[in-house]
Order: C-alpha cells, then sequence, then structure tokens
C-alpha cells in the first residue's frame, strides 16, 4: 500500500514498486505534520508506506537521506514560490521585496510538514549536492532583493547585500516560526504575521537609509 494526497491528509492506495521513493516521502511528510521531523523512526516510515523495514533502503542509506530528500523537495517548491514572488523586482525593489515576505510566510503556513524538514529536521544543506543547489537557490532570490535595495542608495553608501539578506532572511524565519504556522504552535499578535514582517523590514532598511519610495540613485 501507499500513500495519496487527499484533502488535508493521506489516503492509502495500490502499491506499485516504481512508486516507493515518492510513497515513502508522502509517508515521511505525514509523520512529520504529525510528529515532527524528530519524532518518527525509519522503520515508521516504511511502515506507514506500508512495506517492509529493509524496503526503504532500496532508495535512502537510512532517515536522515529520507529527510534530506523531503527538505530538497521543500526547498525546490519554496524557490519557486520565491522567485513568482520576485518577479525581477517588479514593479519596484520594495514592492517586490514585500511580496517575497508575504510568499515566504504563505509557504510556511500552506506547508508546515516541508517547511519543519527544511528548518527543523537538523539535515545539514551539505548531505547531498541537490539539497545544497536548492537551498542555495531559495537564498539567492532573497540576496537578489537585497541587491536591488542597496542600488536605490548612492553607491557609497550601499550596505552589503549579504549582509542584508541575512538579516531579512532572520526576520521573516523568526515570524514564520513563531507566527506563521499551521499547527497549534503558531503564537497569536495583536496584528497579522504579514503586517509584523513588514514593519520590521521597514524599521530595519529604515536603519539603514532605505526607504519607501525611494528613487534609484542618478548615475
Amino acid at each position: 500500500m501507499g500513500w495519496s494526497r487527499h484533502g488535508n491528509g493521506f489516503r492509502r492506495r495500490g502499491y506499485h514498486h516504481g512508486n516507493l521513493r515518492e510513497d515513502l516521502i508522502r509517508a515521511a511528510l505525514e509523520l512529520i505534520a504529525a510528529k515532527g521531523p524528530g519524532g518518527f523512526t525509519f522503520a515508521e516510515a516504511a511502515r506507514a508506506a506500508g512495506v517492509s523495514p529493509a524496503a526503504p533502503y532500496r532508495h535512502f542509506r537510512d532517515r536522515d537521506a529520507l529527510l534530506a530528500d523531503v527538505a530538497q523537495r521543500g526547498f525546490e517548491s519554496f524557490a519557486a514560490a520565491l522567485e513568482a514572488a520576485f518577479d525581477q523586482g517588479r514593479p519596484s525593489p520594495m514592492a517586490a521585496l514585500e511580496a517575497v515576505g508575504r510568499a515566504y510566510l504563505a509557504f510556511a503556513r500552506r506547508e508546515p510538514a516541508l517547511y519543519a524538514a527544511m528548518f527543523e529536521a537538523g539535515v545539514p544543506p551539505d548531505t547531498s549536492p541537490g539539497l545544497r543547489q536548492a537551498a542555495d537557490r531559495a537564498f539567492a532570490v532573497l540576496r537578489q532583493a537585497a541587491e536591488a535595495l542597496c542600488r536605490t542608495l548612492p553607491e557609497q553608501d550601499r550596505p552589503p547585500a549579504l549582509m542584508m539578506s541575512l538579516h531579512i532572511w532572520s526576520l521573516a524565519h523568526g515570524i514564520a516560526s513563531l507566527f506563521a504556522r499551521a499547527d497549534n504552535a503558531g503564537r497569536t499578535t495583536p496584528m497579522s504575521a504579514e503586517d509584523l514582517l513588514e514593519a520590521g523590514v521597514l524599521v530595519y532598511l529604515k536603519g539603514l537609509g532605505i526607504t519607501a519610495g525611494a528613487p534609484p540613485p542618478s548615475q
């Protein structure tokens, strides 16, 4: 037996050997949603997928390798969502950054199991080349957004784009983890997570001399 999406959960379907890898990934996502990324064993993942304890070793050397594959899928989807939101910096660097922030929180809320596998499973990004590439692709969007904002300042006043992107990422991740979760661990605030992130980023950028609506410097 295997698992397929059905509403907010999973339902069993006929097992086919060609789908073993996907069945295990689906089963892992269900277990992560129920128990967290550290709350299940490799054998439990096999049982949830409806296969023998030895069957997963055809595709994964161990539980960490399975989690790394799940995290890679997450980062690939995450990167695509951020890239679409950034839209090559249109219609303006500030508007594009705000759109990226909203997409960041929306992904964390929409895909809590994937988000947990990406950031809470303790899987190093260098576990596999594919995972590293997918994680770097997602972060590259934040780096592009920071670089676009830096270009709105005179060249001599521009802060390091890498520093900016790391600071903004930390702020977005903290708010996503605390206030934008779809599970019962989310905290409540008097404003939406999106408003909280926008306000925090604007305060941060103002400290760097970047304000909403600022025209690009003349060249």
